[in-house]
C-alpha cells in the first residue's frame, strides 16, 4: 500500500480527454490517487508533473528529477506516445530513455507504476503504422517488468480498452470512461480494490461500440491543427505547467 504517489508523462498521464465542468481534467493518474486514498481510509500525497504534448525525451529531461526530488513512495512513468505519432520514430533511442527513467527511478528505492499508454490505433488515419510501432517498443521493454520494485501495467494490449466508447471526439485521448478503466488495470495490478460505482466493470461487460468512420468533419477539426502544429514546430503543452507540481493531500472523499 502506499501513501505518496507522483505521477510523470504526456497527455495520456495529464488526463486530456476527461475534462471536468470548470476546465480543468482529471484522468486515471488522478483516479488511482483517489483509489489509493480510499483504501487508506486516510488521505495520501498526490503529486502529477504530466504536461501535453511532450515527447519522451523531455518527460525525462524535465519530470523525472523533480519526481524523485518529491521522495514519493511510488512514481508512475509513461511516455513515448508522442513519438510514434511523428514521422521518424527512433525507436532505440527511445526504448534507451525509457529504459533510463525506469532504472533511475528504482535506484532511489521508489517502486516504479511502468505503463504502456492506451492504444488508439484502430481509430486513426495510418493507424497500422503506429501500432506497429507500439508493439516493437512495448515488446522491446517488456523485460523491465520482470524486475524487483517494478509493477508493469499493459494498456496498450488491453483489447476491450480500444473500444470506441472509451475514446474522446479526436479519438487520440481517452474519454472519461476509458480513464477509469486505465486506473482500474493500475489498481488491479497493485491490490487495491476498484470502487465500484465508477462502473467500470458495467462498461466492460456492454455490447462493444459501433466502428466509427473519419468524416471530412474530423479531419477539419482534429487532423488538420494536429499537422498545422507540426508544421509550425508547436505543441499543445506550449506554456503549460504540471496541474499539481507538489504533493498535496489528497482526501478519500475528493471525488464528492
Amino acid at each position: 500500500m502506499f501513501h505518496s504517489y507522483v505521477a510523470i508523462g504526456d497527455s495520456f498521464t495529464e488526463g486530456v480527454g476527461d475534462e471536468l465542468p470548470d476546465g480543468r481534467v482529471r484522468g486515471w493518474a488522478d483516479f488511482v490517487a483517489l483509489g489509493l486514498a480510499l483504501a487508506a481510509r486516510e488521505p495520501i500525497g498526490y503529486a502529477n508533473l504530466a504536461i501535453r504534448g511532450r515527447k519522451l525525451g523531455p518527460i525525462v529531461d524535465e519530470q523525472l528529477e523533480a519526481a524523485i526530488a518529491l521522495r514519493p513512495e511510488v512514481i508512475s512513468f509513461n511516455g513515448g506516445g508522442n513519438d510514434m505519432l511523428r514521422p521518424r520514430m527512433p525507436e532505440d533511442l527511445v526504448a534507451a530513455r525509457f529504459r533510463h527513467a525506469v532504472h533511475r527511478i528504482r535506484d532511489e528505492g521508489i517502486h516504479v507504476l511502468m505503463l504502456s499508454g492506451a492504444n488508439p490505433t484502430d481509430h486513426l488515419p495510418l493507424g497500422r503504422v503506429f501500432d506497429a510501432r507500439g508493439v516493437r517498443l512495448t515488446a522491446a521493454l517488456r523485460d523491465l517488468a520482470e524486475l524487483d520494485g517494478v509493477t508493469f501495467v499493459d494498456n496498450f494490449n488491453d483489447r476491450g480498452l480500444r473500444d470506441i466508447r472509451y475514446w474522446s471526439p479526436d479519438k487520440l485521448h481517452l474519454n472519461s470512461l476509458g480513464h477509469a478503466r486505465v486506473a482500474s488495470n493500475v489498481l488491479t495490478a497493485i491490490g487495491v480494490p476498484v470502487p465500484e460505482d465508477w462502473g467500470v466493470a458495467e462498461v466492460a461487460a456492454a455490447p462493444p461500440g459501433v466502428r466509427s468512420r473519419n468524416t471530412a468533419a474530423y479531419y477539419r477539426e482534429f487532423v488538420l491543427p494536429w499537422i498545422g502544429r507540426r508544421l509550425t514546430g508547436r505543441s499543445s503543452g506550449d506554456g503549460r505547467v504540471a496541474k499539481r507540481a507538489t504533493l498535496e493531500p489528497l482526501a478519500p472523499d475528493a471525488a464528492r
